[in-house]
């Protein structure tokens, strides 16, 4: 896999996942996949996944697999959080073919800090925690947030509750206009407010929800994220718990460590709580602003595995608490070890280590005591 280095990554987890010795630097992300921009390597000549894929798509991919998508469509990753990521959304298909062919036409390089498009795929992703995981997904329904304002009771943030007590079918995307209307001289007086008003409240319903603005108020003081955060779920997973996010879910990860599963993009549109480039207006033309309510999906306690849901073709997870032998489906497949040791045949899989396993090598038993993810392509219609 490639590691990925942002400055909200921890510098401890995926180190030791891996079993290799910190540095002192962020460990954000560590990538399992095929993705043009950082392929993982596999082999005794460390040769790129996408190249080992092309130079034979029928025996890696399969033929369904092949002709739908003509690459490993789906992305796995491994995310460890000691800071939020930025408030940010996903494009659909349609949306990031414009906007890949509008950043393309002004000119704005691929490897640009200010390209929010960098290719034209749509990014569904799902999230299952290995510690405990916490996160902003979706909008929270306006009357429930409404009753979060009154807990905190700031003066400031009236507007607000004015908006969200109106017209529901038009309260989120008015809420969330105003929020960037805000003049940006305002901003930090606003986050200042909202922190001392988060600090006297004494409600115990909203406990979790006030300690996770304290948080960003002290990290992002200047910063418009912090208010719009005001409107997101707030959602804990515990470890084996998982969440699917379809495009246009606004959301940040927090705090934890996640195995996350994605289609194979890497289109991100921030809004907030970041100094990595903000796109309000691209932003805006993805989100769905109506309320969601996140499903956290649970451990099957009746077997080995745990198929955890996602409405898409590129991708599909499963979690096994291995204890013996378990048969896996044909590939194309990752297989990742988080915990204990296993084998596949004569390869050895130790925490941290991953197997590639193409469609030609079909069905394939894995057996030892471990927990161990397989990220497979969906169902294909």
């Amino acid at each position: 896999g490639v590691i990925r280095r942002y400055a909200w990554g921890s510098a401890t987890e995926i180190p030791e996942l891996l079993g290799r010795v910190p540095d002192g630097d962020p460990w954000a992300e560590l990538w399992l996949g095929a993705n043009e921009s950082a392929p993982s390597l596999i082999g005794p000549h460390a040769r790129p996944l996408n190249e080992e894929i092309n130079a034979d798509q029928i025996a890696t991919l399969g033929e369904s697999v092949a002709s739908r998508f003509g690459e490993l469509p789906f992305l796995l990753k491994v995310l460890s959080a000691a800071a939020p990521l930025s408030i940010q959304a996903h494009p659909s298909v349609a949306q990031a073919e414009v906007g890949f062919e509008r950043e393309s036409a002004a000119g704005i390089p691929l490897n640009s800090p200010r390209r929010s498009f960098r290719d034209r795929n749509h990014k569904p992703e799902l999230i299952c925690a290995l510690t405990t995981f916490e996160s902003l997904c979706g909008f929270r329904e306006p009357r429930q947030t409404v009753r979060l304002l009154a807990a905190i009771s700031a003066p400031c943030l009236d507007p607000l509750t004015t908006v969200l007590s109106g017209d529901e079918t038009v309260a989120i995307a008015r809420a969330v206009e105003w929020i960037f209307s805000i003049v940006s001289s305002d901003v930090e007086e606003i986050v200042s407010d909202v922190e001392q008003a988060c600090r006297s409240a004494i409600d115990d319903e909203f406990v979790g929800e006030r300690q996770m603005l304290l948080d960003l108020a002290e990290r992002y003081p200047n910063d418009v994220g912090v208010i719009l955060a005001l409107l997101l779920n707030y959602v804990t997973l515990l470890p084996g718990e998982a969440v699917f996010l379809e495009t246009g879910i606004l959301h940040s990860y927090l705090k934890g460590t996640g195995v996350e599963l994605m289609a194979n993009s890497d289109n991100v549109l921030r809004g907030g709580l970041t100094s990595k480039h903000v796109d309000v207006p691209g932003l805006l033309e993805a989100v769905l602003m109506a309320p969601s309510h996140p499903g956290i999906q649970r451990v099957d306690g009746h077997g080995p595995a745990t198929h955890y849901h996602s409405p898409v073709s590129e991708f599909s997870l499963t979690r096994i608490k291995l204890d013996g032998e378990f048969e896996l489906e044909s590939g194309p497949a990752i297989v990742l070890c988080t915990d204990g040791g296993a084998k596949i045949g004569p390869h050895v899989l130790g925490r941290g280590s991953t197997i590639w396993l193409p469609e030609s090598d079909g069905r394939v038993v894995v057996e030892g005591q471990a927990t161990i993810f397989r990220a497979g392509v969906g169902e294909i219609a």
